[in-house]
């Protein structure tokens, strides 16, 4: 939930007995004075309290002056924001979506405590699954009624349908939420829809069977992976024009890119690896080779990827292997294999990385991981042959 300013006249806090501070804000909507006085202190706020874009502190006593140090600043600024000015991040509904391919439906997870909480009825064969850029929606992909249909995240209502998208699989938002960009897995080809119109501005031509889509921070280029093609396509996002053809191990599926942007992964599901490429040269750097214990390498099919947030450990998920691979991004080394459900293929990290999900498509479930202690905490079933995973944490 959204945290207002506050609407009182006056916050009383607590502060360290013998300080005295004066403060000066420059709020963005509304005229807001903070005087505080020393020992146990008062923040008075102005008739209208609005979001704080500015502010200067001056200390006026010795002790005060003494504090003035970065932790100390950083404290200080931390309360009053907190007190005076709305939450940088929202919290979600505390629900997860799963997509299941083979029922067409949607089952609901309540994340505080695992359970299935309904399952609802979708269009045929939905696949891809992504928020729109405030959340307040989400997007599925379903291939066997050439359609997009897009459902508000805190109830799962439906609001529309993007109808005349031919076999849509994956996709990815612009950074602006403008546009989806979709691999449409018959027609050979990446189209561009505009979300508000949800019409069909671009196509791109692609090699056969496009499936994995990913969309570079600036919004510039687009990556399309081209599974009976074995090519990553690099696409400029302005033109719709395919500038490069990266040529990749066999069958490549999904994409992970670093947070520095310097380098993408790609799975290449029959060939048991992740490759991984230069994007300023786009060329092969290396590769990644999963051996499990106890499998022959055509027994390990890789498909999904992803990485946390600061871009030091990878998860794979490795199909037929039924395993989740742990790796460590900057050695490229794996650390470690997860047990899951049969046939896993789609991931889903919380926002706090602190927890994995996992879409098994041949057990019907969803494993729920512990990150740091890398178990398997437990599984729980969903709709036949689930796909992709969405977390409104």
């Amino acid at each position: 939930m959204n945290k207002s300013a506050p609407d009182t006249s006056e916050i009383v806090a607590q502060a360290v007995s013998g300080l005295g501070f004066s403060y000066g804000a420059k709020p963005a909507l509304a005229d807001v004075s903070f005087n505080i006085a020393a020992g146990p202190f008062k923040v008075l706020l102005g008739p209208s309290p609005g979001p704080i874009t500015q502010m200067s502190i001056t200390a006026t006593s010795g002790k005060a002056a003494e504090m003035m140090k970065p932790w100390g600043y950083a404290l200080l600024v931390g309360m009053l924001l907190t007190a005076a000015a709305p939450d940088a991040a929202t919290a979600g509904s505390g629900q997860i979506y799963v997509t299941n391919e083979k029922s067409s439906t949607i089952s609901v997870l309540d994340i505080a405590t695992s359970k299935v909480t309904r399952t609802f009825k979708t269009c045929r064969r939905p696949r891809g699954i992504h928020f729109s850029k405030d959340r307040k929606q989400f997007y599925v992909g379903c291939a066997d009624d050439n359609v997009i249909v897009v459902y508000e995240t805190a109830t799962g209502k439906l609001i529309k349908r993007i109808r005349g998208i031919e076999e849509p699989e994956t996709f990815d938002l612009s950074p602006d939420g403008k546009t989806l960009y979709v691999s449409n897995e018959e027609d050979a080809t990446a189209t561009f829809v505009d979300v508000a119109s949800g019409k069909v501005f671009a196509e791109v031509e692609t090699g056969e069977e496009p499936e994995g889509v990913q969309v570079t921070a600036d919004g510039s280029t687009v990556y399309v992976a081209s599974e009976a093609a074995n090519l990553v396509h690099v696409i400029d996002t302005a033109t719709a024009k395919v500038t490069a053809d990266i040529v990749v191990g066999t069958r490549p599926r999904r994409f992970a890119l670093t947070p520095d942007e310097k380098e993408l992964w790609v799975s290449a599901e029959l060939a048991g690896q992740v490759d991984i490429i230069d994007t300023r040269t786009n060329r092969t750097t290396g590769d990644i080779v999963f051996k499990p214990t106890g499998f022959r390498r055509n027994e390990v099919t890789p498909v999904d990827v992803l990485m946390t947030a600061d871009g030091k450990t990878a998860f794979v998920a490795l199909g037929r292997a039924n395993r989740v691979a742990v790796v460590d991004v900057a050695s490229r080394q794996v650390t470690d294999y997860i047990l899951v459900g049969k046939r896993p293929w789609g991931l889903a990290l919380s926002r706090d990385d602190k927890t994995l999900y996992v879409a098994n498509g041949l057990s019907d479930d969803i494993s729920i991981i512990d990150v740091a202690s890398r178990k398997a905490l437990k599984s729980v079933p969903v709709g036949m042959v689930p796909y992709g995973i969405l977390i409104d944490d």
